[in-house]
Protein backbone atom coordinates (compact mmCIF):
# COMPACT_ATOMS: atom_id res chain seq x y z
CA UNK A 1 0.00 0.00 0.00
CA UNK A 2 2.86 2.33 0.29
CA UNK A 3 4.18 1.93 -2.63
CA UNK A 4 1.53 2.72 -3.78
CA UNK A 5 1.03 6.15 -2.90
CA UNK A 6 4.71 6.48 -3.12
CA UNK A 7 4.58 5.91 -6.61
CA UNK A 8 1.39 8.34 -6.66
CA UNK A 9 3.79 11.17 -4.75
CA UNK A 10 6.22 10.92 -7.76
CA UNK A 11 3.80 10.64 -10.15
CA UNK A 12 2.04 14.55 -8.80
CA UNK A 13 5.49 15.88 -8.47
CA UNK A 14 6.71 14.74 -11.97
CA UNK A 15 3.59 16.54 -13.47
CA UNK A 16 3.47 19.39 -11.43
CA UNK A 17 7.23 19.60 -13.06
CA UNK A 18 6.11 19.55 -16.23
CA UNK A 19 3.46 21.92 -16.13
CA UNK A 20 5.72 24.63 -14.64
CA UNK A 21 8.07 23.99 -17.28
CA UNK A 22 5.87 24.29 -19.95
CA UNK A 23 4.62 27.52 -18.27
CA UNK A 24 8.17 28.72 -18.50
CA UNK A 25 8.60 27.76 -21.28
CA UNK A 26 5.60 29.78 -22.82
CA UNK A 27 6.60 32.85 -21.14
CA UNK A 28 10.18 32.77 -22.80
CA UNK A 29 8.30 32.77 -26.04
CA UNK A 30 6.56 35.02 -25.12
CA UNK A 31 9.86 37.50 -24.25
CA UNK A 32 11.55 36.29 -27.27
CA UNK A 33 8.26 37.48 -29.49
CA UNK A 34 8.13 40.98 -27.95
CA UNK A 35 11.82 41.59 -27.65
CA UNK A 36 12.00 40.67 -31.91
CA UNK A 37 8.66 42.98 -32.65
CA UNK A 38 10.32 45.82 -30.04
CA UNK A 39 13.88 45.09 -32.10
CA UNK A 40 12.06 45.56 -35.60
CA UNK A 41 9.83 48.49 -34.88
CA UNK A 42 12.89 50.35 -33.47
CA UNK A 43 14.74 49.65 -36.58
CA UNK A 44 11.93 50.70 -38.79
CA UNK A 45 11.83 53.84 -36.65
CA UNK A 46 15.39 54.15 -37.27
CA UNK A 47 15.31 54.52 -41.06
CA UNK A 48 15.71 57.34 -42.66
CA UNK A 49 13.13 59.31 -44.19
CA UNK A 50 12.81 59.49 -47.86
CA UNK A 51 13.54 63.12 -48.94
CA UNK A 52 11.95 64.76 -51.85
CA UNK A 53 13.16 65.49 -54.83
CA UNK A 54 12.89 69.14 -55.09
CA UNK A 55 14.23 68.86 -50.88
CA UNK A 56 16.93 67.35 -52.36
CA UNK A 57 18.65 69.13 -55.34
CA UNK A 58 17.53 72.37 -53.12
CA UNK A 59 19.80 70.85 -50.05
CA UNK A 60 22.74 69.76 -52.80
CA UNK A 61 22.61 73.75 -54.82
CA UNK A 62 22.94 75.16 -50.89
CA UNK A 63 26.07 72.63 -50.18
CA UNK A 64 27.51 73.63 -53.74
CA UNK A 65 27.97 77.18 -52.50
CA UNK A 66 24.62 79.32 -54.32
CA UNK A 67 27.42 82.11 -56.28
CA UNK A 68 28.41 78.89 -58.19
CA UNK A 69 25.37 76.87 -58.57
CA UNK A 70 23.55 80.08 -59.48
CA UNK A 71 25.64 81.10 -62.23
CA UNK A 72 25.69 77.11 -63.10
CA UNK A 73 21.65 77.42 -63.23
CA UNK A 74 21.59 80.52 -64.75
CA UNK A 75 23.58 79.09 -68.04
CA UNK A 76 21.02 76.19 -67.93
CA UNK A 77 17.92 78.55 -67.97
CA UNK A 78 19.08 81.01 -70.62
CA UNK A 79 20.69 77.86 -72.95
CA UNK A 80 17.78 76.46 -72.90
CA UNK A 81 15.60 79.12 -73.70
CA UNK A 82 17.88 80.04 -76.69
CA UNK A 83 16.69 76.09 -77.50
CA UNK A 84 13.48 76.39 -77.17
CA UNK A 85 13.28 79.11 -79.51
CA UNK A 86 15.30 77.48 -82.40
CA UNK A 87 13.50 74.37 -82.02
CA UNK A 88 10.28 76.13 -82.52
CA UNK A 89 11.43 78.62 -85.33
CA UNK A 90 12.88 75.66 -86.91
CA UNK A 91 9.54 73.70 -86.52
CA UNK A 92 7.48 76.59 -87.85
CA UNK A 93 9.97 77.23 -91.03
CA UNK A 94 8.92 73.64 -92.23
CA UNK A 95 6.77 73.63 -95.63
CA UNK A 96 5.58 70.69 -97.94
CA UNK A 97 7.39 71.27 -100.74
CA UNK A 98 5.68 69.15 -103.16
CA UNK A 99 3.02 70.65 -102.51
CA UNK A 100 3.91 74.09 -102.78
CA UNK A 101 5.81 73.59 -106.41
CA UNK A 102 2.80 72.01 -107.43
CA UNK A 103 0.80 74.96 -106.61
CA UNK A 104 3.86 77.69 -107.90
CA UNK A 105 3.53 75.71 -111.23
CA UNK A 106 0.04 75.73 -111.73
CA UNK A 107 -0.19 79.28 -111.08
CA UNK A 108 2.71 80.28 -112.94
CA UNK A 109 1.26 78.28 -116.29
CA UNK A 110 -1.85 79.89 -115.23
CA UNK A 111 -0.93 83.39 -114.40
CA UNK A 112 2.61 83.84 -114.55
CA UNK A 113 5.27 85.31 -112.63
CA UNK A 114 3.24 87.61 -110.56
CA UNK A 115 0.58 84.80 -109.54
CA UNK A 116 3.12 82.27 -108.71
CA UNK A 117 4.54 85.41 -106.56
CA UNK A 118 1.30 85.67 -104.35
CA UNK A 119 1.55 81.70 -104.08
CA UNK A 120 4.50 82.02 -102.17
CA UNK A 121 4.12 85.35 -100.36
CA UNK A 122 0.84 83.45 -98.97
CA UNK A 123 3.08 80.57 -97.95
CA UNK A 124 5.37 80.85 -94.72
CA UNK A 125 9.12 79.15 -94.50
CA UNK A 126 12.37 80.26 -95.67
CA UNK A 127 11.66 78.04 -98.65
CA UNK A 128 8.48 80.45 -99.91
CA UNK A 129 10.68 83.33 -99.15
CA UNK A 130 13.52 82.37 -101.61
CA UNK A 131 11.20 81.36 -104.03
CA UNK A 132 9.31 84.85 -103.31
CA UNK A 133 12.49 86.64 -104.48
CA UNK A 134 12.65 84.62 -107.46
CA UNK A 135 9.40 85.67 -109.07
CA UNK A 136 10.17 89.59 -108.07
CA UNK A 137 13.24 89.17 -110.44
CA UNK A 138 11.18 87.42 -112.48
CA UNK A 139 8.55 90.08 -112.78
CA UNK A 140 11.17 92.40 -112.92
CA UNK A 141 12.42 90.96 -116.42
CA UNK A 142 15.48 89.48 -115.17
CA UNK A 143 17.09 86.60 -116.76
CA UNK A 144 17.18 83.42 -115.32
CA UNK A 145 20.45 83.25 -115.15
CA UNK A 146 19.99 86.41 -112.50
CA UNK A 147 17.21 84.44 -111.01
CA UNK A 148 18.84 81.82 -110.45
CA UNK A 149 21.92 83.45 -108.55
CA UNK A 150 19.23 85.61 -106.80
CA UNK A 151 18.28 82.03 -105.39
CA UNK A 152 21.87 81.17 -104.25
CA UNK A 153 22.41 83.68 -102.74
CA UNK A 154 19.03 84.50 -100.26
CA UNK A 155 19.41 80.87 -99.61
CA UNK A 156 22.36 81.58 -98.06
CA UNK A 157 20.63 84.46 -96.01
CA UNK A 158 17.74 82.31 -94.95
CA UNK A 159 20.34 79.29 -94.20
CA UNK A 160 22.16 82.11 -91.74
CA UNK A 161 18.87 82.96 -90.19
CA UNK A 162 18.31 79.55 -89.25
CA UNK A 163 21.95 79.38 -87.44
CA UNK A 164 20.96 82.54 -85.29
CA UNK A 165 21.83 82.23 -81.37
CA UNK A 166 23.40 78.95 -82.40
CA UNK A 167 26.88 80.64 -81.28
CA UNK A 168 25.07 81.79 -77.74
CA UNK A 169 24.11 77.86 -77.11
CA UNK A 170 27.68 76.57 -77.76
CA UNK A 171 28.98 79.72 -75.43
CA UNK A 172 26.57 78.56 -72.62
CA UNK A 173 27.94 74.25 -73.28
CA UNK A 174 31.16 76.06 -72.90
CA UNK A 175 30.60 78.19 -69.83
CA UNK A 176 29.12 75.48 -67.98
CA UNK A 177 31.59 73.12 -66.79
CA UNK A 178 34.29 75.75 -66.72
CA UNK A 179 32.20 77.12 -63.89
CA UNK A 180 31.78 73.88 -62.31
CA UNK A 181 36.03 73.50 -62.52
CA UNK A 182 36.04 77.03 -61.00
CA UNK A 183 34.20 75.89 -58.45
CA UNK A 184 36.37 72.49 -57.60
CA UNK A 185 39.41 74.87 -57.78
CA UNK A 186 38.02 77.36 -54.84
CA UNK A 187 36.78 74.03 -52.75
CA UNK A 188 40.14 72.48 -53.07
CA UNK A 189 41.24 75.91 -51.38
CA UNK A 190 38.77 76.19 -49.04
CA UNK A 191 40.05 72.50 -48.10
CA UNK A 192 43.74 73.43 -47.73
CA UNK A 193 42.98 76.65 -45.54
CA UNK A 194 41.11 74.24 -43.48
CA UNK A 195 43.23 72.13 -43.15
CA UNK A 196 46.39 74.82 -42.49
CA UNK A 197 43.95 76.34 -39.74
CA UNK A 198 43.37 73.57 -38.21
CA UNK A 199 47.15 71.85 -38.35
CA UNK A 200 45.11 68.09 -39.12
CA UNK A 201 44.73 66.12 -42.23
CA UNK A 202 41.54 64.63 -40.89
CA UNK A 203 38.44 63.73 -42.98
CA UNK A 204 36.10 66.22 -41.44
CA UNK A 205 38.41 68.81 -42.06
CA UNK A 206 38.79 68.70 -45.80
CA UNK A 207 34.76 67.39 -46.20
CA UNK A 208 33.79 70.57 -46.86
CA UNK A 209 35.64 71.98 -49.09
CA UNK A 210 35.76 68.66 -51.15
CA UNK A 211 32.05 68.64 -50.98
CA UNK A 212 31.67 72.17 -52.83
CA UNK A 213 33.91 71.12 -55.40
CA UNK A 214 32.55 67.99 -56.31
CA UNK A 215 29.10 69.22 -56.22
CA UNK A 216 29.61 72.72 -58.47
CA UNK A 217 31.64 69.84 -61.16
CA UNK A 218 28.40 68.03 -61.43
CA UNK A 219 26.31 70.32 -61.63
CA UNK A 220 28.13 72.43 -64.35
CA UNK A 221 28.64 68.69 -66.39
CA UNK A 222 25.25 67.73 -66.47
CA UNK A 223 23.69 71.48 -67.70
CA UNK A 224 26.57 70.99 -70.66
CA UNK A 225 25.24 67.61 -71.32
CA UNK A 226 21.98 68.98 -71.44
CA UNK A 227 22.75 71.74 -73.38
CA UNK A 228 24.80 70.03 -76.10
CA UNK A 229 21.86 67.13 -76.82
CA UNK A 230 19.39 70.31 -77.36
CA UNK A 231 22.26 71.99 -79.36
CA UNK A 232 23.14 68.63 -81.58
CA UNK A 233 19.28 68.31 -82.10
CA UNK A 234 19.02 71.95 -83.78
CA UNK A 235 21.71 70.98 -86.06
CA UNK A 236 20.53 67.73 -87.47
CA UNK A 237 16.80 70.37 -88.09
CA UNK A 238 19.26 73.18 -89.69
CA UNK A 239 20.93 70.57 -92.05
CA UNK A 240 17.63 68.56 -93.08
CA UNK A 241 16.31 71.93 -93.52
CA UNK A 242 19.37 73.25 -95.80
CA UNK A 243 19.28 70.25 -98.33
CA UNK A 244 15.40 70.87 -98.49
CA UNK A 245 16.45 74.45 -99.55
CA UNK A 246 18.76 72.89 -102.11
CA UNK A 247 16.48 70.68 -103.40
CA UNK A 248 13.52 72.81 -103.96
CA UNK A 249 15.41 75.34 -105.78
CA UNK A 250 16.67 73.02 -107.94
CA UNK A 251 13.38 72.27 -108.53
CA UNK A 252 12.00 75.70 -109.18
CA UNK A 253 14.53 75.98 -111.66
CA UNK A 254 13.61 73.44 -113.73
CA UNK A 255 9.89 74.20 -113.28
CA UNK A 256 11.31 78.01 -114.58
CA UNK A 257 12.75 76.48 -117.46
CA UNK A 258 10.61 73.98 -118.82
CA UNK A 259 7.70 76.98 -118.46
CA UNK A 260 9.79 79.81 -119.86
CA UNK A 261 7.88 82.25 -120.85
Amino acid sequence: MKKIFMFLAVMGVMAFSAQNAAAQDEQAAETTATEVVTEATEATEALPEEVPMHQALKTKFIEGGAGFMALVIACLILGLALCIERILYLAFSKTNTKKLLAKIEAAYKNGGAEAAKEVCVNTRGPIASIFTQAFIRLTDGQSLEEVEKSVVSYGGVEASKMEQNLSWISLFIAIAPSLGFLGTVIGMIQAFDAIQVAGDMSPNVVAGGMKVALITTVGGLIVAVILQLFYNYILAQIESLTIEMEDASISLMDILVKNQK
